[in-house]
């Protein structure tokens, strides 16, 4: 009986992925018969919770392939065009962008389910009983800016940026470019420090670029090291470095609280309830985007939609494991969206 439904599961995706450009140029070749997610880090470890429980609740779908790339790396293959050799989703530590809306369009993913599946923190730690810092948005842009309010960077030291920190040296473990917890960085945290100067605040109204070049770029002389996106290895950095401070998200920090300890930023800890309350200022949605077009082509994915819509409430598993539960309002919406599948029309994207 499995075998059967299986089996008419295949040819029912053949057909449907054929028609969305799913099968070769001549028309031919079996549909893919696994759902692919590509995209965010920070996600990555609730996805793979997703993937395990629903693999245990449909045994007739095979195992979602969940791959690490970043938010920026996963969404230029998610909108890369339909079909069976593209992904079916893309996670991601913050919203899409305008321009990667726009390169969706362009290459045929034309209707984007839009699905935020909790909250998270972007948290500065140092391991247990090593740098003590109390930040703030101003002292890490100083910090971390490659020309802080235009000028030249020459922060060597913690107490160079400000008298009431330690003398020891800046050296921050953190996310590269293409991740999505590098952008929340820059707009939440960096932008934040920079509009500290009326100067800059005013920049962006009369010289956007300039002002996302001073505000949003990191320095690249050691300072700040560029991690990758495995934030289990920064957690491994700072734990052998009590000088060093990581990058990553709150769940991260949640799992090896035994290990490290959060660095509070404007005298706010990293913890689940100042997350949800957004009273830390580093505090972020997280979602997953959808292919509507590949909903009846691969099979099972409508299934693992579900099963995310299942996981992600107070008493969840993801909740468990450090994903922040939503707003009441934000958390209906999702299910609305993870239920009727209404489509992003890119309006409201930056």
């Amino acid at each position: 009986m499995r075998s059967s439904k299986s089996f008419i599961l295949a040819i029912v995706s053949s057909l449907a992925l054929a028609a969305c450009g799913g099968a070769g140029s001549d028309g031919a070749g079996a549909a893919r018969d696994s759902i692919r997610v590509v995209g965010s880090s920070t996600v990555y470890p609730f996805a793979k919770l997703v993937a395990e429980n629903f693999g245990k609740n449909n045994a007739d779908f095979k195992a979602p392939i969940i791959e690490s790339t970043g938010t920026g790396g996963g969404m230029k293959l998610f909108c890369k065009g339909t079909g069976e050799q593209h992904p079916d989703i893309a996670n991601a530590s913050r919203r899409m962008k305008k321009s990667e809306f726009e390169d969706c369009q362009a290459n045929g993913v034309k209707d984007i389910v839009e699905i935020q599946v909790g909250l998270d923190g972007i948290a500065f730690a140092s391991t247990k009983g090593g740098i003590e810092l109390n930040l703030t948005p101003e002292v890490i842009y100083k910090a971390l800016a490659a020309k802080p309010f235009g000028k030249e960077q020459t922060a060597k030291t913690w107490k160079d940026v400000d008298a009431s920190l330690p003398a020891d040296p800046i050296l921050v473990y953190g996310p590269p470019s293409t991740s999505g917890t590098r952008d929340a960085m820059k707009e939440l945290i960096l932008e934040a420090g920079c509009k500290s100067d009326p100067a800059m605040k005013a920049l962006k109204d009369s010289d956007k670029a300039k002002y996302e070049q001073l505000c949003t770029e990191v320095r690249d002389d050691g300072a700040y090291v560029d991690a990758g996106e495995n934030d289990n290895l920064i957690v491994q950095k700072i734990e052998t470095n009590p000088k060093a401070v990581g990058v990553f998200g709150y769940s991260y920090l949640e799992e090896n609280l035994d290990r490290i300890h959060g660095l509070k930023i404007n005298g706010v800890d990293p913890t689940y309830d100042n997350i949800s309350s957004f009273a830390y200022p580093g505090a972020r949605p997280l979602f997953i985007y959808v292919k509507k077009a590949h909903l009846d082509a691969i099979p099972g994915l409508k299934q693992f939609i579900g099963e995310w819509m299942n996981s992600w409430n107070k008493d969840g598993p993801l909740a468990k494991i450090g994903l922040v539960v939503s707003p009441d309002d934000v958390l209906a919406k999702s299910n609305a969206a993870a239920t009727d599948f209404t489509t992003l029309n890119g309006d409201e994207l930056k």
